[in-house]
């Protein structure tokens, strides 16, 4: 899955959110999940991938994940749930 993606990590239901974009959406939510990545979702132990979303281009890709860091978040709850209501975990349907 190398194309620019948008996605929402959760520490699980309802839990500390995260949202980053990334080219390569498989390596680095696996980066995410065995802690090479340092910082926010290392701390909080943040690693399940609950929302994700494809874009055509990295510019465009960014500009949704920087709109997203703005909104509420109840907004971010509203956006998950619509797609992934029990917050499942999505990254083991990607490998």
């Amino acid at each position: 899955m190398k194309e620019p993606c948008v996605y929402i990590l959760a520490s699980g239901y309802h839990g500390t959110l995260y949202i980053g974009v990334t080219s390569d959406l498989i390596q680095r939510i696996w980066q995410h999940k065995n802690d090479l990545v340092s910082g926010f979702t290392n701390k909080y132990r943040i690693h399940e991938l609950v929302w994700f979303e494809q874009h055509a281009t990295m510019d465009t890709a960014i500009a949704r994940e920087k709109a997203m860091k703005e909104w509420k978040r109840a907004w971010k709850i509203e956006l998950i749930e619509k797609e992934n209501p029990r917050w499942l975990d999505l990254y083991p349907k990607l490998i």
